[in-house]
């Protein structure tokens, strides 16, 4: 699968003595700049970074000829994207451990969704904020809308798991057994396993006059345990399972090709007597709850931003409950115990049918069972970096012509990482300049970073800590550069760094060459391997000029303000698409080719949902792909008649962004959704794509994703997703499509 303006505050502020010796290391020669910026074509667009985001993002008024109901409600809207992430749990000719996957994933979804956007909606109620959505509802009517359609998700996802993926792994010989289920024996081993394991680990903690109640750790999961004394006085205790030890704990069967497992809770159940000895047990229910993980990191000038982000992050911990989930055979009375213990509001408790955390189901994915799983998919090397008795460089590569990476089909280390370390171990380049907004965890990213600045290079890494869920990590890797020398800065007051760039400065014989990428996915290894991105590789001087003054705004006080071949957020993308539509538009009133396609993780902004109305309004095809939510009724007589949407999941998460308005024959690529946190709070790039050969390959991927036969879901007028094709109708799969195709051409 969740952002801030100003001046950059480096790390490391000042440059040291080491520093300047590492430039007297690779002077420029005598008379000699980097390449001088192209010229500017009459009434080139001006694009801003600004000192401070935009107050707001939608018009004030509904503009004229447009009905002010005409925006879906986004949270509504991702819960949508969630239930067909959960359809593919239901769909049969999906492999069964890849069903049990996408359970998993429907579950660490909706964790999310509610450590963030419901936490947002629920601070914005609490302190009388009056501001309603787009489609204009409060913050307490979506609240409401919400818990609704989250108890009916939790009834499917629970009754999708239980009477068919289990049932279905049961036949496989991959068994999910309870306590009771089990015979002597193998009660025999597993209190065994209980006492060595997990029982020195548990700590049973009372509540009574003397014992407060506990703290309850965000999603950690958890036995309420009613006991009763020998007096017939009862009390209530809380054990948390512990999250050290596996969720499913392996049980010995008599069949050697089959694999069972216990949930852990049972387990622990089972042996409450252990626990509370002396004491009659009377009850115990799972339980767990859910914290407000949104928070906002108040940037000061005079603070260090990495130590206020921190100090927010040990705060994290204690966010206010935003959700409890319960078995649904609790009891009433303790049901009411957890509610005034916990204060938590009713609306806030979703009953879970059966086991809860169903994430958990990863462990039973690990499971070596090859049948069960797709296919195993080993991404092709492009074809330009093919294996060649004497390899060429990715620099000679680049300087024939650009090239265009799609992940996960063309692989990212032997294309992007490859260029990145190439870059690292090259004697004749000067400079890496890179922003990091996520990586992994043993990242080679980093490695060829430390290695480039401990052989003198000039290097910048760019390291966004406020990426959401992975602030702890980037702090790592911004200290962990630092030391080796690396210029790490955190970009711009205000803002998160969100795209996807890499700038590398290299000496060729008289000459400095700028060698660039330019993505729409992280610099994370691991992800490009799951994740549908695209990128270019380029040596183009207009592409390397503008990163040039792109990165002098980001590590400085540069404000530059035109950029060639870039839009740059937070001002200039919306405008440049919307101008770009309202081209079109001009083009269809005139007579001429128009039409639109667009491929995103998200469409929610608002002028840009209006601007294509306009569109659909002059008659002008529009085509759009869109992963998750989804704010634009498509299909609305006099709206959007012409308005098309359809959503394609599967084995990879599609996540690329790219454009095409084919009036004006322009394609594009990069890291911004059509989201106000991408437009106004975030530092995000889009580059025109001008290569024939580059855009026909932009061509295919739309043709294939927009093909009548591709099996997707298409949004209806009435706000519902159905799948297509229908029954009975020849069915393609995209992302199966694109292997074949990189595999059988070469990528």
């Amino acid at each position: 699968m969740a952002d801030h303006a100003s001046s950059p505050r480096p790390l490391a502020s000042d440059v040291s003595a080491d520093d300047a010796a590492k430039t007297e290391q690779h002077p420029l020669p005598d008379g000699l700049t980097l390449d001088p910026d192209a010229e500017l074509a009459p009434n080139t667009p001006v694009h801003v970074i600004p000192s401070a985001p935009p107050a707001a993002t939608a018009a004030d008024s509904t503009p004229e000829g447009l009905p002010a109901d005409r925006y879906l409600n986004r949270e509504l809207s991702w819960l949508d994207f969630n239930s067909r992430v959960l359809s593919l749990a239901e769909d049969s000719s999906i492999p069964l451990l890849e069903r049990a996957k996408f359970l998993a994933i429907f579950a660490s979804n909706l964790d999310e969704f509610y450590m963030v956007r419901v936490a947002g909606l629920k601070r914005r109620d609490e302190t009388g904020l009056s501001v309603r959505s787009a489609d204009g509802l409060s913050p307490r009517e979506q609240l409401s809308l919400i818990a609704t359609r989250t108890q009916e998700l939790a009834n499917k996802h629970a009754r999708v798991f239980m009477d068919q993926v289990r049932p279905a792994l049961d036949e496989k010989g991959i068994l999910l057994v309870s306590w009771g289920e089990l015979d002597d024996d193998q009660h025999k081993q597993l209190s065994t396993f209980f006492h060595g394991q997990i029982f020195p680990v548990l700590t049973p903690l009372a509540v009574d006059p003397a014992h407060p109640f506990p703290y309850i750790s965000g999603l950690s999961l958890n036995l309420a345990v009613t006991v009763r004394d020998a007096s017939g006085g009862q009390h209530f205790a809380r054990v948390k399972v512990p999250n050290n030890v596996s969720r499913y704990v392996k049980v010995d069967h008599e069949d050697p090709d089959t694999v069972a497992f216990l949930p852990v809770e049972e387990l622990i159940a089972a042996h409450l007597d252990v626990l509370f000895h002396g004491m009659e047990i009377v009850e115990n229910h799972a339980f767990r709850i859910t914290r407000n993980a949104d928070f906002e990191v108040e940037e000061d000038r005079d603070e260090d931003l990495l130590q206020a982000l921190e100090r927010e992050l040990a705060r994290r911990r204690f966010g206010s409950p935003v959700r409890l989930e319960v078995s649904d055979d609790m009891t009433e009375r303790m049901l009411d115990l957890l509610l005034r213990e916990l204060d938590v509001d009713p609306a806030d408790v979703v009953h879970v049918p059966g086991l809860l955390d169903l994430s958990s189901l990863w462990q039973v994915y690990a499971v070596d069972r090859p049948a069960l799983k797709d296919k195993p998919f080993v991404p092709a090397t492009h074809s330009a970096f093919g294996e060649r008795e004497t390899p060429k460089s990715v620099f000679s590569t680049l300087r024939e012509g650009d090239i265009f990476v799609h992940h996960p089909y063309a692989s990212f280390s032997t294309s992007v990482q490859r260029f990145i370390e190439q870059a690292a171990a090259d004697p004749q380049v000067l400079a890496i300049k890179q922003t990091l907004y996520r990586t992994s965890g043993d990242s080679p990213i980093i490695n060829a970073l430390i290695d480039a600045a401990e052989a003198g290079k000039q290097v910048v890494a760019l390291v966004e800590i406020k990426a959401r869920f992975d602030e702890q990590a980037n702090i790592k890797w911004a200290r962990k550069l630092e030391q080796a020398g690396v210029h790490v800065v955190y970009g711009l007051v205000g803002l998160k760094t969100h795209c996807k760039t890499c700038l590398v400065v290299r000496r060729e014989g008289a000459t400095i060459r700028r060698y660039c990428h330019i993505g729409t996915g992280n610099y994370n290894p691991k992800t490009a391997r799951l994740y549908e991105d695209v990128g270019i590789l380029t040596a183009a001087p207009e592409v390397g000029a503008d990163l040039t003054d792109l990165f002098n705004s980001l590590t400085g006080y540069s404000r530059v303000e035109q950029y060639r071949n870039l839009l740059v957020a937070p001002t200039g993308i919306r405008s440049g698409i919307i101008a770009r539509i309202d081209k079109e538009i001009e083009f269809q009133r005139a007579g001429l080719p128009a039409r639109i396609r667009m491929k995103a993780n998200a469409l929610v902004d608002e002028q840009v949902i209006d601007a294509l109305y306009r569109a659909s309004q002059a008659g002008i095809p529009v085509e759009i792909v869109v992963r998750g939510i989804c704010a634009l009724k498509p299909g609305v007589p006099g709206l959007s008649e012409t308005i098309h949407v359809r959503s394609i999941l599967g084995r990879f998460l599609e996540h690329s962004r790219i454009m095409h308005f084919a009036g004006s024959d322009e394609f594009w690529i990069g890291s911004a959704d059509m989201m106000h946190r991408n437009l106004d709070r975030r530092v995000e790039v889009l580059l025109r794509v001008t290569d024939p050969k580059i855009t026909a390959e932009i061509n295919s991927i739309f043709d294939s994703a927009l093909d009548p036969t591709t099996r997707c879901w298409v949004l209806q007028e009435d706000s519902n997703w159905v799948a297509a094709p229908a029954d009975g109708e020849q069915v393609r799969d995209h992302q199966e499509e694109m292997i074949r195709r990189h595999l059988t051409q070469g990528s």
